[in-house]
């Protein structure tokens, strides 16, 4: 088959700050046919996007895909309405669906948060006799412990039953880490031949950096969703140690910077202020195009973690963003995350929540003379494992073989 006609579905998209059509996107230019299904813009914060008010189902264009905006309860910022986003996408999307006068070849399912965003496609295939590629950035029911829900709640249990049924009735998963694969195989005893590893890319933006412009301080950056899997508090820590011990760089002083929005940040600048920590800016939700910047003051880019037992498994998408700017890395996380790091050389990583341990590899970087050495070893891991042709590459054939 020359050209496919595609039909993907996933909670989350464009205009939202969220990477799930990207891939599509990218079929689009390769002149595949793409129809993607989205809830109403409301992401991350929980309000609804201006010009999409009205909660109705909307259609438009962009970067060669065609988008139907689905009605979805706004997430806002309690319990209960994120619990009822949850549930109605699956609703809306299915009755849109099933609704559908055109055929399509394959379904490509963005599975992040919550799992049951996977149910539309699964019905479609069901009634059309087609195969749902299914491609996994979160792990279901794994990632509600890191709300709290305890794995012997009744919550849990339920969760963890659809979550079972949904992995079942995929045709395909495609994990975004390789240590996904093993939590499938023990945790739900799905088959290894139905898993294979596709990482997620970088932008090319993230590739072509402004010029870095001389400064007095060295500068750590971290870019994304500030969420509490993020566990940033470990560098409010980790920046109140340096500030009260007077660590600095050869006389410059070390700066954090933290770009992006979410759940956890009002907390965290809350702390910042009750804590007197002046050495950590924090710079709000940015628009893509200003983000290299921001890439490019930085001396080195941050990741940290949760030291959750299933978070380790995560391999988050900054990541590659950070390798395909030529940025070292430091980082407090275990799992897959320390993996790439260590087989990277790209930098130092410190255990998940250990600020004392995450001041040592600042100041380990701090010592270093072959800076730009970890970058480089950065940027060529990247064109070697994530770069965007060997990824869609390998996207492309598997949803062509995917097709009936």
């Amino acid at each position: 088959m020359d050209k496919m006609r595609i039909l993907a579905t996933c909670q989350y998209g464009w205009p939202e700050p969220y990477p799930s059509l990207y891939p599509m996107e990218e079929m689009a230019k390769r002149g595949h046919y793409v129809h993607a299904i989205t809830g109403t813009p409301n992401y991350p914060m929980g309000e609804v996007f201006k010009g999409y008010e009205y909660n109705r189902i909307k259609e438009e264009d962009h970067n060669g895909i065609h988008i139907t905006h689905v009605p979805v309860i706004p997430r806002k910022h309690d319990s209960i309405h994120r619990l009822l986003n949850y549930h109605s996408y699956p609703v809306t999307a299915k009755k849109k669906l099933l609704s559908l006068k055109n055929d399509y070849d394959v379904i490509f399912a963005n599975q992040s948060s919550p799992v049951m965003m996977v149910e539309p496609a699964i019905a479609y295939g069901k009634k059309r006799n087609r195969r749902v590629v299914m491609y996994c950035m979160d792990l279901w029911p794994a990632s509600l412990c890191v709300g709290g829900v305890k794995r012997n709640s009744v919550l849990y249990k339920f969760y963890w039953k659809r979550s079972k049924k949904v992995y079942e009735e995929v045709d395909v998963i495609l994990v975004t880490s390789r240590m996904f694969k093993d939590y499938f195989i023990s945790e739900f005893q799905i088959p290894a031949e139905k898993i294979d590893y596709l990482p997620q890319y970088a932008l090319s933006e993230f590739e072509n950096l402004p010029e870095s412009v001389n400064k007095d301080t060295t500068d750590f950056v971290f870019a994304g969703n500030v969420g509490s899997a993020q566990n940033l508090e470990v560098v409010l820590r980790a920046a109140k140690i340096i500030e009260n011990e007077k660590i600095d760089d050869h006389t410059k002083r070390i700066m954090f910077h933290i770009i992006g929005n979410g759940q956890a940040l009002e907390s965290l600048q809350r702390y910042t202020k009750e804590q007197k920590i002046n050495n950590v800016i924090f710079h709000g939700r940015k628009p893509m195009e200003e983000i290299p910047k921001y890439y490019a003051m930085a001396d080195a880019m941050m990741v940290t973690m949760l030291p959750d037992p299933f978070v380790s498994l995560t391999l988050p998408a900054k990541v590659q963003s950070y390798m395909a700017a030529g940025k070292p890395i430091i980082a407090s996380a275990d799992g897959e995350i320390r993996n790439v790091i260590n087989e990277s050389g790209c930098g130092f990583c410190a255990k998940g929540d250990d600020e004392r341990g995450f001041v040592e590899v600042i100041e380990a970087f701090i010592g270093t003379e072959g800076k730009m050495e970890l970058g480089k070893k950065a940027r060529d891991y990247y064109r070697n494992n994530f770069s965007i042709e060997i990824v869609m590459d390998k996207l492309e054939r598997i949803l062509k073989e995917s097709c009936k």
